[in-house]
């Protein structure tokens, strides 16, 4: 009986009371990585049962109690009523004789409050699976307007037809992602999101409004939902809460990854078994080092990231050619695994170090594209121009990792970035919790910055109180005026 295949990628789940952070690891070599925090977690794509407490007919909204804070607001164009008589030119009913104050009505935020503003919701309801995006409310199949091809526009529309049940009212959308999916996978994506929308039904019918029926899925779910393929190993979660809740929602949604989830138990923290904390570090820096002594310097602007390769100390070859091409062939595989690490979208430009010979450089490039090609997200990579550029896109998924940890420095005038406080705060209770293991003093005592201490006071006071109890030590706060926004100390008393 010939030897099982290794899986080569694992995932590693790191998951604390302020922040879940997600790193994908390709045989100890960190590929991608995910972080959300539970302060900045909003409500779109949340659906409500909500009540209507006003109507008001001169500016054709009203405003629905769904639990938050303020109510929320409603226009006429948000109202799948109205939906059918806008598309053929006629005048929208009013909205005085669709809602009355009291009712009951099911609604879907679709942008979070701001400022004294309430969140704007919708009852056009849209659920978003892997491939595909349901419409409840809708018979209709549209495609991603970003899959080109015509044929593959018809074959899809023409197999999610045939796979649909006979008994569906509602509709789909077909994501990019669809493109090159199986039916089998088109299959159990459909299933899973008519399986969410009947459990949203079911919580309809016994719950009293306000209420949430349902809620966007967790970083943690969303592992199992976009991430987990074929290749995927184990799923590591470092907390038993998180890691129980997954397999509640695995056997329900995607039985098929529930023996790969895993609980973390061990003595070191689940992060350092990979180095993922050092290779953050290195992705927030612009330098990128290769292994022959060549780097990247990697700059991303608000047009546009470029990254520009360098030979360095690199003179490994048996000529400047040779060593020039060598270079270059590393770099594109650098080049594929941070535009993935950084999660870098948009327009993104190559500039390699000028080859004379279209042989190397037809070889970089089909280098190039064999590293990207194992990327999620969807790019297109044009060959070299006259400048001797390599031209690329990489769809936009979410924020880039350096947006969402960094802010812009005020220290050189927006030139570059700095950590923001809350960012050095996460990392001060993570290495508080990382001392505690290793030593037994009294106290920790923290030296910061003024902007961290009153972070710390502020808003993150709760979380320190957590750590506190957690440690079973008491953790003191001292301003350090000299200090950087980056900078601290932890002294253990």
């Amino acid at each position: 009986m010939p030897p099982a295949i290794a899986q080569s990628e694992d995932i590693l789940i790191n998951v604390t009371p302020f922040e879940t952070r997600v790193a994908l690891v390709e045989q100890g070599s960190v590929q991608e990585l995910h972080v959300e925090r539970s302060i900045q977690r909003g409500h779109v794509g949340n659906i409500y049962l909500g009540r209507v407490v006003r109507v008001l007919p001169g500016m054709q909204s009203a405003f629905i109690d769904i639990g938050l804070e303020r109510a929320a607001f409603i226009h006429i164009a948000d109202l799948r009523e109205n939906r059918g008589e806008r598309s053929q030119g006629l005048t929208p009913t009013p909205i005085e004789k669709l809602l009355f104050e009291g009712q009951t009505i099911m609604v879907q935020v679709v942008k979070d409050p701001l400022g004294t503003k309430g969140a704007r919701l919708s009852t056009q309801i849209s659920m978003a699976g892997r491939m595909l995006v349901y419409l409840p409310h809708d018979p209709h199949i549209g495609i991603s307007q970003k899959i080109d091809s015509e044929s593959e526009r018809i074959q899809l529309r023409e197999r999610l037809q045939a796979l649909m049940p006979a008994e569906e009212k509602g509709g789909f959308i077909v994501r990019t992602q669809a493109e090159g999916a199986n039916d089998d996978e088109l299959t159990a994506d459909l299933e899973y999101l008519r399986k969410l929308w009947s459990s949203v039904q079911a919580a309809a019918r016994t719950q009293p409004a306000p209420a949430l029926l349902h809620q966007d899925l967790t970083l943690a779910q969303r592992v199992l939902r976009d991430m987990v393929g074929p290749s995927i190993g184990a799923i590591l979660v470092d907390s038993r809460t998180t890691s129980a809740a997954m397999l509640e929602w695995a056997r329900i949604y995607t039985p098929s990854v529930v023996d790969r989830i895993k609980h973390y138990s061990g003595d070191r923290p689940l992060f350092d078994t990979a180095n993922v904390d050092d290779e953050i570090a290195r992705a927030l820096s612009r330098r990128v080092d290769l292994k022959s002594g060549g780097y990247l310097i990697i700059d991303q602007t608000e047009a546009l990231t470029t990254v520009d390769v360098n030979t360095g100390g690199f003179v490994g070859g048996r000529n400047f050619d040779d060593t020039i091409f060598k270079t270059n062939l590393e770099a594109a595989q650098a080049i594929a695994r941070q535009l993935r690490l950084r999660n870098l979208g948009g327009i993104v430009i190559l500039d390699f170090i000028d080859m004379e010979e279209q042989e190397h450089r037809d070889t970089v490039l089909a280098e190039l594209k064999k590293a990207l090609s194992r990327d999620r997200t969807r790019m297109t990579v044009n060959g070299f121009t006259q400048l001797g550029l390599v031209e690329m896109t990489r769809k936009r998924t979410r924020d880039s990792l350096a947006h969402q940890l960094c802010e812009p420095c005020p220290m050189c005038e927006s030139r570059g970035n700095v950590r923001t406080p809350r960012t050095v705060c996460y990392e001060i209770l993570r290495e508080i919790l990382r001392e505690a293991r290793q030593f037994n003093p009294k106290e920790f005592r923290i030296l910061a910055s003024q902007d961290v201490v009153d972070l710390f006071l502020e808003e993150e006071s709760q979380h320190l109180a957590m750590l506190g109890d957690f440690v079973g030590k008491r953790v003191s706060l001292e301003v350090e005026s000299t200090y950087s926004q980056e900078k601290y100390d932890i002294i253990l008393v």
